[in-house]
């Protein structure tokens, strides 16, 4: 056992340091004969220990951040998960998730576990993504994690974050011009109240489109429509499919008279979106 008397404002400085719970700070302090580093050291494995004994946990709560790099050329979405709505609200947690994602757009990683390995400022120290996740794991006493990173590149990407940090949207324009910045907004509202699949139909997967025109045919068959009718009516169905579920086709929920792509058009000749990503929370 310790010898070392364990003062209040000890065990309050290394809370400060950490921000670990005063009885864990206690103990650490207790364990380590008053050795700050060593108690650090020994709350770091700790958090580990809880973040192991959490794995099988559902974390489907949490926060989406959508960020920019300052040259508006590249966008990352990520969202980091928890077990409650009550630490998704933490302001805390809302400023790591920032955290991250403002090394992510600023490193530019290729998938989450590049991501887990660089390094930020935790305190003092620099600390690699996945260890600050694991003693973040131990401080709040939740599973966390991050569960989905997204990268787009373009000549202007725009960001959006909407309801409370419950989704994300990045849209890439074509152009920087004049406009491009409201019209990046509007199109991304359009993308998180709307929820398109592709760009436009030749980004919709092979096997949607034959699912589509199979579904088609058998509700125009079921109408008792005549046999030789039945694929020009579907091809008509799947063209409204095209309208309704690609981004470029859908009705600009602003001017219902415009198509997304018409509406681009209109605020610089020739705009258009070359690439977009939208993560809801849990989906």
């Amino acid at each position: 056992m310790s010898t070392v008397q364990i003062s209040a404002a000890d065990v309050n400085k290394l809370r400060q340091q950490t921000g670990a719970g005063m009885m864990d700070c206690k103990k650490a302090l207790t364990e380590t004969n008053g050795d700050f580093e060593a108690a650090i050291d020994f709350l770091r494995k700790k958090g580990a220990k809880v973040a192991a004994s959490r794995q099988d946990r559902e974390s489907n709560e949490g926060v989406v951040i959508a960020r920019t790099s300052e040259d508006f050329k590249t966008g990352v979405i990520i969202e980091l998960n928890c077990e409650t709505d009550f630490v998704a609200k933490n302001a805390e947690f809302i400023a790591f998730a920032n955290e991250i994602a403002n090394k992510a757009v600023e490193a530019k990683p290729a998938s989450i576990e590049e991501l887990y390995a660089l390094e930020i400022d935790v305190e003092t120290a620099r600390v690699k993504i996945g260890d600050a996740i694991i003693e973040k794991t131990g401080k709040i006493g939740e599973k966390i994690g991050v569960s989905k990173y997204e990268v787009v590149n373009g000549e202007k990407v725009v960001a959006y974050i909407h309801g409370n940090f419950r989704l994300g949207v990045l849209v890439a324009l074509s152009a920087d011009g004049a406009g491009a910045e409201e019209a990046g907004k509007d199109v991304a509202m359009q993308i998180a109240a709307m929820n398109p699949i592709a760009l436009d139909k030749d980004g919709v997967d092979a096997s949607v489109i034959e699912r589509e025109l199979e579904i088609a045919k058998e509700q125009i068959r079921a109408e008792g429509k005549p046999e030789a009718m039945v694929e020009k009516i579907a091809a008509g169905k799947l063209n409204k499919f095209y309208k309704d579920s690609t981004l470029l086709n859908q009705e600009f929920v602003k001017d219902s008279s415009k198509s997304i792509s018409q509406f681009l058009d209109s605020v610089e000749k020739g705009l258009t979106v070359t690439a977009f990503k939208r993560v809801a929370l849990g989906a």
